[in-house]
Protein backbone atom coordinates (compact mmCIF):
# COMPACT_ATOMS: atom_id res chain seq x y z
CA UNK A 1 0.00 0.00 0.00
CA UNK A 2 1.44 3.60 -0.07
CA UNK A 3 3.82 4.76 1.98
CA UNK A 4 2.77 1.71 4.34
CA UNK A 5 -0.96 3.29 5.12
CA UNK A 6 -2.45 0.17 5.37
CA UNK A 7 -0.56 -0.10 7.91
CA UNK A 8 -0.45 3.03 10.06
CA UNK A 9 -4.46 3.08 8.83
CA UNK A 10 -4.49 -0.44 11.17
CA UNK A 11 -1.84 0.13 13.96
CA UNK A 12 -1.01 3.71 14.00
CA UNK A 13 -3.90 6.16 12.68
CA UNK A 14 -3.18 8.75 14.49
CA UNK A 15 -0.22 9.24 11.94
CA UNK A 16 -2.57 10.06 9.31
CA UNK A 17 -4.56 11.77 11.52
CA UNK A 18 -2.14 14.26 12.51
CA UNK A 19 -0.93 14.82 8.62
CA UNK A 20 -4.64 15.82 7.49
CA UNK A 21 -4.75 18.15 10.09
CA UNK A 22 -1.76 19.64 9.57
CA UNK A 23 -2.90 20.04 5.93
CA UNK A 24 -6.88 21.62 7.24
CA UNK A 25 -8.43 18.21 5.78
CA UNK A 26 -10.96 16.53 7.55
CA UNK A 27 -9.55 13.50 9.40
CA UNK A 28 -12.87 11.58 9.54
CA UNK A 29 -11.76 10.36 6.43
CA UNK A 30 -9.43 7.97 8.25
CA UNK A 31 -12.04 6.77 10.52
CA UNK A 32 -14.45 5.98 7.78
CA UNK A 33 -11.15 4.11 6.03
CA UNK A 34 -10.58 2.39 8.92
CA UNK A 35 -14.34 0.88 9.29
CA UNK A 36 -14.27 0.22 6.07
CA UNK A 37 -10.91 -1.97 7.16
CA UNK A 38 -12.44 -3.77 9.46
CA UNK A 39 -15.20 -4.14 7.70
CA UNK A 40 -12.83 -5.93 4.78
CA UNK A 41 -11.28 -8.03 7.03
CA UNK A 42 -14.05 -10.00 8.96
CA UNK A 43 -15.46 -10.62 5.08
CA UNK A 44 -12.25 -11.57 3.88
CA UNK A 45 -11.73 -14.21 7.45
CA UNK A 46 -15.64 -15.33 6.57
CA UNK A 47 -14.56 -15.68 2.77
CA UNK A 48 -11.50 -17.62 3.67
CA UNK A 49 -13.11 -20.09 5.82
CA UNK A 50 -16.38 -20.88 3.53
CA UNK A 51 -13.43 -21.73 1.00
CA UNK A 52 -11.58 -24.05 3.01
CA UNK A 53 -15.23 -25.68 4.03
CA UNK A 54 -15.67 -25.90 0.37
CA UNK A 55 -12.95 -27.64 -0.45
CA UNK A 56 -13.30 -30.13 2.28
CA UNK A 57 -16.48 -31.24 1.42
CA UNK A 58 -15.15 -31.15 -2.25
CA UNK A 59 -12.72 -33.28 -1.68
CA UNK A 60 -14.89 -35.33 0.24
CA UNK A 61 -17.62 -36.35 -2.36
CA UNK A 62 -15.02 -38.36 -3.99
CA UNK A 63 -15.50 -41.00 -0.87
CA UNK A 64 -18.85 -40.65 0.01
CA UNK A 65 -20.86 -44.07 0.52
CA UNK A 66 -23.76 -43.89 -1.37
CA UNK A 67 -25.20 -41.43 -3.69
CA UNK A 68 -27.43 -39.99 -1.23
CA UNK A 69 -24.28 -38.68 1.06
CA UNK A 70 -23.08 -38.06 -2.44
CA UNK A 71 -25.88 -35.55 -3.40
CA UNK A 72 -25.91 -34.23 0.23
CA UNK A 73 -22.36 -33.14 -0.31
CA UNK A 74 -23.03 -31.78 -3.32
CA UNK A 75 -26.30 -29.68 -2.28
CA UNK A 76 -24.01 -28.13 0.68
CA UNK A 77 -20.84 -27.16 -1.90
CA UNK A 78 -23.73 -25.75 -4.08
CA UNK A 79 -25.07 -23.78 -1.18
CA UNK A 80 -21.24 -22.95 0.40
CA UNK A 81 -20.18 -21.55 -3.02
CA UNK A 82 -23.28 -19.80 -3.47
CA UNK A 83 -22.42 -17.67 -0.14
CA UNK A 84 -18.90 -17.02 -0.78
CA UNK A 85 -19.58 -15.71 -4.17
CA UNK A 86 -22.02 -13.10 -2.51
CA UNK A 87 -19.69 -12.87 -0.17
CA UNK A 88 -16.53 -12.15 -2.39
CA UNK A 89 -19.48 -9.51 -4.49
CA UNK A 90 -19.71 -7.66 -0.83
CA UNK A 91 -16.07 -7.91 -0.14
CA UNK A 92 -15.23 -6.21 -3.44
CA UNK A 93 -17.28 -3.34 -3.21
CA UNK A 94 -15.75 -2.55 0.56
CA UNK A 95 -12.22 -2.99 -0.76
CA UNK A 96 -13.30 -0.46 -3.65
CA UNK A 97 -15.05 2.15 -1.36
CA UNK A 98 -11.86 1.61 1.10
CA UNK A 99 -9.57 1.82 -1.49
CA UNK A 100 -11.01 4.93 -2.79
CA UNK A 101 -11.03 6.66 0.25
CA UNK A 102 -7.00 5.65 0.57
CA UNK A 103 -6.31 6.91 -3.32
CA UNK A 104 -7.73 10.40 -2.40
CA UNK A 105 -5.51 10.62 1.47
CA UNK A 106 -2.30 12.94 0.39
CA UNK A 107 1.27 12.00 1.47
CA UNK A 108 2.07 11.86 4.93
CA UNK A 109 3.57 15.55 5.73
CA UNK A 110 7.39 15.52 6.48
CA UNK A 111 7.96 16.45 10.18
CA UNK A 112 9.89 19.41 8.77
CA UNK A 113 7.49 21.08 7.07
CA UNK A 114 6.00 23.86 8.68
CA UNK A 115 2.11 24.19 9.75
CA UNK A 116 0.41 26.71 7.78
CA UNK A 117 -2.55 27.11 5.76
CA UNK A 118 -1.30 30.30 3.64
CA UNK A 119 1.23 31.04 1.33
CA UNK A 120 1.79 34.02 3.21
CA UNK A 121 3.26 31.54 6.22
CA UNK A 122 6.24 29.99 4.50
CA UNK A 123 9.29 29.83 5.76
CA UNK A 124 12.49 31.20 4.16
CA UNK A 125 15.60 29.56 4.74
CA UNK A 126 17.83 31.14 2.46
CA UNK A 127 18.47 34.37 0.33
CA UNK A 128 20.56 34.42 -2.71
CA UNK A 129 21.88 38.15 -4.40
CA UNK A 130 21.38 41.64 -4.09
CA UNK A 131 17.94 43.01 -5.04
CA UNK A 132 17.00 46.09 -6.29
CA UNK A 133 15.02 47.72 -4.41
CA UNK A 134 12.74 51.02 -4.90
CA UNK A 135 12.62 53.04 -2.86
CA UNK A 136 8.94 53.27 -1.66
CA UNK A 137 9.05 49.07 -1.32
CA UNK A 138 11.69 49.56 1.06
CA UNK A 139 9.68 48.67 4.31
CA UNK A 140 8.01 45.69 1.79
CA UNK A 141 11.54 44.49 1.34
CA UNK A 142 12.66 44.46 4.65
CA UNK A 143 9.05 42.49 6.04
CA UNK A 144 10.12 40.16 3.64
CA UNK A 145 13.90 39.32 4.74
CA UNK A 146 14.17 40.69 8.78
CA UNK A 147 11.06 39.50 9.75
CA UNK A 148 12.33 36.43 8.91
CA UNK A 149 15.73 37.06 10.51
CA UNK A 150 17.55 37.75 7.55
CA UNK A 151 20.01 40.42 6.77
CA UNK A 152 20.16 40.92 2.82
CA UNK A 153 21.98 43.43 1.24
CA UNK A 154 20.22 45.68 -1.57
CA UNK A 155 21.00 48.17 -3.59
CA UNK A 156 18.76 51.07 -3.18
CA UNK A 157 16.94 52.72 -6.33
CA UNK A 158 15.28 55.74 -7.09
CA UNK A 159 13.34 55.24 -9.97
CA UNK A 160 10.46 52.89 -10.19
CA UNK A 161 11.29 49.78 -12.35
CA UNK A 162 8.02 49.34 -15.16
CA UNK A 163 6.15 46.09 -14.71
CA UNK A 164 7.22 43.00 -16.54
CA UNK A 165 3.74 43.28 -18.27
CA UNK A 166 3.81 46.66 -19.36
CA UNK A 167 7.69 46.61 -20.74
CA UNK A 168 6.53 43.46 -22.77
CA UNK A 169 3.78 45.15 -24.56
CA UNK A 170 4.28 48.39 -24.33
CA UNK A 171 7.87 49.72 -24.16
CA UNK A 172 9.20 46.53 -26.25
CA UNK A 173 6.69 45.96 -27.77
CA UNK A 174 7.34 42.31 -28.30
CA UNK A 175 4.13 40.75 -26.55
CA UNK A 176 0.54 41.10 -27.75
CA UNK A 177 -2.12 39.35 -24.60
CA UNK A 178 -4.93 41.75 -26.41
CA UNK A 179 -4.83 39.69 -29.60
CA UNK A 180 -4.63 36.69 -28.27
CA UNK A 181 -7.59 37.26 -25.63
CA UNK A 182 -9.72 37.78 -28.51
CA UNK A 183 -8.53 34.67 -30.31
CA UNK A 184 -8.18 32.74 -27.77
CA UNK A 185 -9.12 34.20 -23.99
CA UNK A 186 -7.52 35.35 -21.60
CA UNK A 187 -4.03 34.01 -20.04
CA UNK A 188 -3.22 33.36 -23.57
CA UNK A 189 -0.08 35.36 -25.67
CA UNK A 190 1.80 36.59 -28.67
CA UNK A 191 5.35 36.77 -28.24
CA UNK A 192 7.55 38.22 -31.13
CA UNK A 193 10.87 38.28 -31.88
CA UNK A 194 13.70 38.93 -29.11
CA UNK A 195 11.34 37.44 -26.30
CA UNK A 196 10.86 34.32 -28.81
CA UNK A 197 14.54 33.88 -28.79
CA UNK A 198 14.59 34.95 -24.97
CA UNK A 199 12.57 31.85 -24.36
CA UNK A 200 14.56 29.44 -26.15
CA UNK A 201 17.35 30.37 -24.67
CA UNK A 202 16.40 29.83 -21.50
CA UNK A 203 15.53 26.52 -22.41
CA UNK A 204 18.86 25.47 -23.85
CA UNK A 205 20.83 26.76 -21.09
CA UNK A 206 18.57 24.34 -17.92
CA UNK A 207 19.48 21.88 -20.88
CA UNK A 208 22.80 22.12 -21.30
CA UNK A 209 23.18 22.33 -17.54
CA UNK A 210 21.66 19.54 -15.97
CA UNK A 211 22.91 16.99 -19.21
CA UNK A 212 26.17 17.79 -17.95
CA UNK A 213 25.29 17.02 -14.54
CA UNK A 214 24.23 13.46 -15.77
CA UNK A 215 20.69 14.16 -16.27
CA UNK A 216 19.20 12.08 -19.39
CA UNK A 217 17.56 14.31 -21.77
CA UNK A 218 13.61 13.00 -22.55
CA UNK A 219 11.10 14.30 -25.18
CA UNK A 220 7.46 12.84 -23.26
CA UNK A 221 3.99 12.64 -24.45
CA UNK A 222 2.23 15.79 -24.27
CA UNK A 223 -1.15 14.20 -23.35
CA UNK A 224 -1.68 11.24 -21.37
CA UNK A 225 -4.49 8.65 -20.35
CA UNK A 226 -6.99 9.10 -17.75
CA UNK A 227 -5.64 6.43 -16.10
CA UNK A 228 -2.12 7.96 -15.40
CA UNK A 229 -3.32 11.47 -14.64
CA UNK A 230 -4.78 9.96 -11.81
CA UNK A 231 -1.51 8.19 -11.18
CA UNK A 232 0.02 11.59 -10.58
CA UNK A 233 -2.02 13.79 -9.38
CA UNK A 234 -4.81 14.28 -6.79
CA UNK A 235 -6.66 14.43 -10.23
CA UNK A 236 -10.51 15.23 -8.10
CA UNK A 237 -8.38 18.02 -6.80
CA UNK A 238 -6.28 19.15 -9.97
CA UNK A 239 -9.37 18.67 -12.41
CA UNK A 240 -10.13 22.42 -13.11
CA UNK A 241 -6.48 22.68 -14.05
CA UNK A 242 -6.30 19.99 -16.61
CA UNK A 243 -7.34 20.57 -20.07
CA UNK A 244 -9.08 17.53 -21.64
CA UNK A 245 -9.44 16.09 -25.20
CA UNK A 246 -13.43 16.17 -25.58
CA UNK A 247 -14.71 12.67 -26.96
CA UNK A 248 -10.75 11.39 -26.09
CA UNK A 249 -9.03 9.27 -23.22
CA UNK A 250 -6.52 11.65 -22.95
CA UNK A 251 -5.04 14.87 -21.19
CA UNK A 252 -3.00 17.39 -21.93
CA UNK A 253 0.12 17.23 -19.60
CA UNK A 254 0.15 20.52 -16.95
CA UNK A 255 3.84 20.07 -17.06
CA UNK A 256 6.76 17.52 -17.94
CA UNK A 257 6.40 15.55 -14.25
CA UNK A 258 3.74 13.97 -15.03
CA UNK A 259 4.60 11.85 -18.09
CA UNK A 260 8.36 11.14 -16.96
CA UNK A 261 6.53 10.25 -13.72
CA UNK A 262 4.68 7.54 -16.15
CA UNK A 263 8.20 6.35 -17.99
CA UNK A 264 8.33 3.26 -15.67
CA UNK A 265 4.18 2.76 -15.42
CA UNK A 266 3.97 -1.21 -14.36
CA UNK A 267 7.50 -1.74 -14.27
CA UNK A 268 10.16 -3.00 -11.50
CA UNK A 269 13.50 -1.06 -11.42
CA UNK A 270 16.32 -2.80 -10.20
CA UNK A 271 18.29 -1.48 -6.87
CA UNK A 272 21.46 -0.52 -8.58
CA UNK A 273 19.87 1.21 -11.61
CA UNK A 274 18.81 3.83 -9.04
CA UNK A 275 18.54 6.87 -8.74
CA UNK A 276 17.44 7.64 -12.65
CA UNK A 277 17.98 11.01 -13.09
CA UNK A 278 15.79 12.83 -16.13
CA UNK A 279 15.61 16.64 -17.44
CA UNK A 280 12.16 16.72 -19.56
CA UNK A 281 11.24 19.72 -21.56
CA UNK A 282 7.34 20.26 -22.96
CA UNK A 283 5.14 22.94 -23.50
CA UNK A 284 2.58 22.79 -20.07
CA UNK A 285 -1.30 23.77 -20.39
CA UNK A 286 -3.04 24.82 -17.36
CA UNK A 287 -6.49 26.17 -16.87
CA UNK A 288 -5.22 28.23 -14.21
CA UNK A 289 -8.94 27.96 -12.76
CA UNK A 290 -7.99 29.02 -9.32
CA UNK A 291 -6.24 31.75 -9.98
CA UNK A 292 -9.05 34.07 -9.89
CA UNK A 293 -7.97 37.64 -10.92
CA UNK A 294 -4.46 36.97 -9.81
CA UNK A 295 -1.84 38.11 -12.54
CA UNK A 296 -4.24 39.27 -15.83
CA UNK A 297 -1.59 41.22 -17.13
CA UNK A 298 1.74 39.80 -18.75
CA UNK A 299 2.62 35.98 -19.28
CA UNK A 300 3.58 35.27 -15.59
CA UNK A 301 -0.03 33.33 -15.13
CA UNK A 302 -0.40 31.36 -18.09
CA UNK A 303 -2.51 28.46 -19.51
CA UNK A 304 0.76 27.50 -21.77
CA UNK A 305 4.38 27.82 -21.42
CA UNK A 306 7.57 26.19 -22.06
CA UNK A 307 9.46 24.37 -18.87
CA UNK A 308 12.17 22.39 -18.14
CA UNK A 309 11.95 20.01 -15.70
CA UNK A 310 13.85 17.76 -13.21
CA UNK A 311 11.95 14.36 -12.32
CA UNK A 312 14.35 11.41 -10.54
CA UNK A 313 13.09 7.74 -9.38
CA UNK A 314 15.30 6.93 -5.94
CA UNK A 315 15.82 4.76 -3.41
CA UNK A 316 13.72 5.61 -0.37
CA UNK A 317 16.54 6.14 1.98
CA UNK A 318 18.42 8.62 -1.02
CA UNK A 319 15.23 10.33 -1.70
CA UNK A 320 15.56 13.36 0.80
CA UNK A 321 19.24 14.39 -0.39
CA UNK A 322 17.87 14.49 -3.60
CA UNK A 323 15.15 16.60 -2.36
CA UNK A 324 18.15 19.30 -1.33
CA UNK A 325 20.16 18.46 -4.55
CA UNK A 326 17.30 19.31 -7.15
CA UNK A 327 16.44 22.83 -5.15
CA UNK A 328 20.37 23.40 -5.53
CA UNK A 329 19.84 22.24 -9.12
CA UNK A 330 17.47 24.84 -9.46
CA UNK A 331 19.09 27.69 -7.39
CA UNK A 332 22.10 27.39 -9.44
CA UNK A 333 20.30 28.00 -13.08
CA UNK A 334 19.21 31.11 -11.01
CA UNK A 335 22.12 32.28 -9.35
CA UNK A 336 24.30 32.01 -13.29
CA UNK A 337 21.78 34.07 -14.49
CA UNK A 338 22.15 36.34 -11.56
CA UNK A 339 18.50 37.02 -10.75
CA UNK A 340 18.05 37.29 -6.95
CA UNK A 341 15.83 34.72 -5.11
CA UNK A 342 14.82 33.49 -1.74
CA UNK A 343 14.34 29.56 -1.04
CA UNK A 344 10.96 28.84 1.17
CA UNK A 345 9.81 25.64 2.88
CA UNK A 346 6.24 25.40 2.01
CA UNK A 347 3.69 24.92 4.95
CA UNK A 348 1.39 22.14 4.96
CA UNK A 349 -1.82 23.37 3.72
CA UNK A 350 0.09 24.52 0.70
CA UNK A 351 1.31 21.55 -0.09
CA UNK A 352 -0.69 19.92 -2.60
CA UNK A 353 -1.56 16.15 -2.56
CA UNK A 354 1.23 14.28 -3.99
CA UNK A 355 3.93 15.77 -1.51
CA UNK A 356 5.43 15.16 1.72
CA UNK A 357 7.64 18.35 1.37
CA UNK A 358 8.07 21.00 -1.17
CA UNK A 359 10.42 23.93 -1.96
CA UNK A 360 9.74 27.01 -3.77
CA UNK A 361 12.42 29.33 -5.40
CA UNK A 362 10.77 33.07 -5.40
CA UNK A 363 12.94 35.53 -7.54
CA UNK A 364 12.58 39.29 -6.62
CA UNK A 365 10.43 41.15 -8.46
CA UNK A 366 11.41 45.03 -8.21
CA UNK A 367 8.32 46.30 -10.18
CA UNK A 368 6.10 44.80 -7.71
CA UNK A 369 7.97 44.77 -4.31
CA UNK A 370 7.96 41.09 -4.07
CA UNK A 371 9.26 37.56 -4.24
CA UNK A 372 7.24 35.53 -6.37
CA UNK A 373 7.12 31.87 -6.95
CA UNK A 374 9.76 30.81 -9.99
CA UNK A 375 10.56 27.43 -9.10
CA UNK A 376 8.58 24.12 -7.07
CA UNK A 377 10.67 21.15 -5.65
CA UNK A 378 8.65 18.14 -3.95
CA UNK A 379 9.48 14.80 -2.55
CA UNK A 380 6.49 12.82 -3.09
CA UNK A 381 7.94 9.63 -1.58
CA UNK A 382 6.11 7.11 -2.78
CA UNK A 383 2.61 8.45 -3.48
CA UNK A 384 3.01 8.26 -7.19
CA UNK A 385 5.18 5.43 -7.45
CA UNK A 386 2.17 2.82 -5.63
CA UNK A 387 -0.48 4.52 -7.98
CA UNK A 388 1.83 3.57 -11.27
CA UNK A 389 2.78 0.41 -9.63
CA UNK A 390 6.41 1.23 -9.99
CA UNK A 391 8.38 -0.46 -7.96
CA UNK A 392 12.04 -1.05 -6.37
CA UNK A 393 13.33 -4.48 -6.50
CA UNK A 394 16.36 -5.07 -3.86
CA UNK A 395 19.04 -7.27 -4.61
CA UNK A 396 19.22 -9.16 -1.23
CA UNK A 397 16.03 -11.42 -1.28
CA UNK A 398 14.80 -9.58 -4.24
CA UNK A 399 12.26 -8.03 -1.88
CA UNK A 400 9.99 -5.45 -3.70
CA UNK A 401 8.93 -2.24 -2.36
CA UNK A 402 7.51 1.52 -3.59
CA UNK A 403 10.46 3.96 -5.49
CA UNK A 404 10.63 6.96 -4.45
CA UNK A 405 9.98 9.93 -6.78
CA UNK A 406 11.21 13.62 -6.83
CA UNK A 407 10.28 16.44 -9.10
CA UNK A 408 11.42 19.94 -10.03
CA UNK A 409 11.19 23.00 -11.97
CA UNK A 410 14.21 23.98 -13.80
CA UNK A 411 13.08 26.81 -15.62
CA UNK A 412 9.64 27.65 -16.40
CA UNK A 413 10.01 30.26 -19.82
CA UNK A 414 7.33 32.80 -19.13
CA UNK A 415 7.77 33.46 -16.08
CA UNK A 416 11.56 33.74 -15.39
CA UNK A 417 10.95 35.94 -18.79
CA UNK A 418 9.38 38.27 -16.07
CA UNK A 419 11.62 38.15 -13.85
CA UNK A 420 14.29 38.79 -16.55
CA UNK A 421 12.19 42.20 -17.62
CA UNK A 422 12.00 43.63 -14.07
CA UNK A 423 15.47 42.64 -12.55
CA UNK A 424 17.76 43.78 -15.76
CA UNK A 425 16.03 46.41 -17.46
CA UNK A 426 17.38 50.09 -17.06
CA UNK A 427 15.76 53.42 -16.72
CA UNK A 428 15.83 53.71 -20.61
CA UNK A 429 14.06 50.93 -21.09
CA UNK A 430 16.90 48.35 -22.63
CA UNK A 431 17.09 44.68 -20.82
CA UNK A 432 20.05 43.62 -20.41
CA UNK A 433 20.27 39.66 -21.44
CA UNK A 434 22.46 37.86 -18.72
CA UNK A 435 25.78 36.61 -19.81
CA UNK A 436 24.87 33.14 -19.53
CA UNK A 437 22.22 32.82 -22.01
CA UNK A 438 24.55 34.77 -24.82
CA UNK A 439 26.01 31.85 -26.04
CA UNK A 440 22.72 30.04 -27.21
CA UNK A 441 22.10 33.66 -29.13
CA UNK A 442 25.43 34.49 -30.32
CA UNK A 443 24.77 32.24 -33.43
CA UNK A 444 21.80 33.31 -34.94
CA UNK A 445 22.41 36.34 -36.78
CA UNK A 446 19.08 38.24 -35.82
CA UNK A 447 18.78 36.60 -31.90
CA UNK A 448 19.59 39.61 -29.63
CA UNK A 449 23.03 39.52 -28.24
CA UNK A 450 23.20 42.06 -25.23
CA UNK A 451 20.08 43.71 -24.57
CA UNK A 452 16.74 43.62 -25.96
CA UNK A 453 15.80 47.64 -26.54
CA UNK A 454 12.83 49.36 -26.50
CA UNK A 455 10.78 49.54 -29.61
CA UNK A 456 11.33 52.82 -30.02
CA UNK A 457 15.54 52.54 -30.72
CA UNK A 458 14.93 49.21 -32.44
CA UNK A 459 13.38 51.20 -35.55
Amino acid sequence: MPWSILTYLRNNPEILKESLRKRGMDESLVDKARQLDEEWRKLKRMVDEIRHQHNLITRSIAKAKDDKERRKLIEEAKKLLRTREELEQKLKIIEEERQRILLSLPNIVHESVPVGFSDDENVPIRFWGKPRVYREYLDKFKEQTEKWGFKVDYELIDWKPVGHADMLEYVLRLGDTQKAAEVAGSRFYYLFDDIVWLDFALLLYAIDRLTAKGYKLVLPPYMLRHRIMMGVVDLETFKDAIYKIEDEDLYLIATAEHPLAALYYNEEIMEDELPIKLVGISPCFRKEAGAGNRDLKGIFRVHQFHKVEQYVFAKPEESWDIHEELIRNAEELFQGLGLPYRVVNVVSGELGAPAAKKYDLEAWMPAQGKYREMVSASNTTDWQSYRLNIRLVRRKGMEREYVHTLNSTAIASTRTITAILENFQEPDGAVTIPKVLRKYLEPFEKAPKEAIYPAERRK
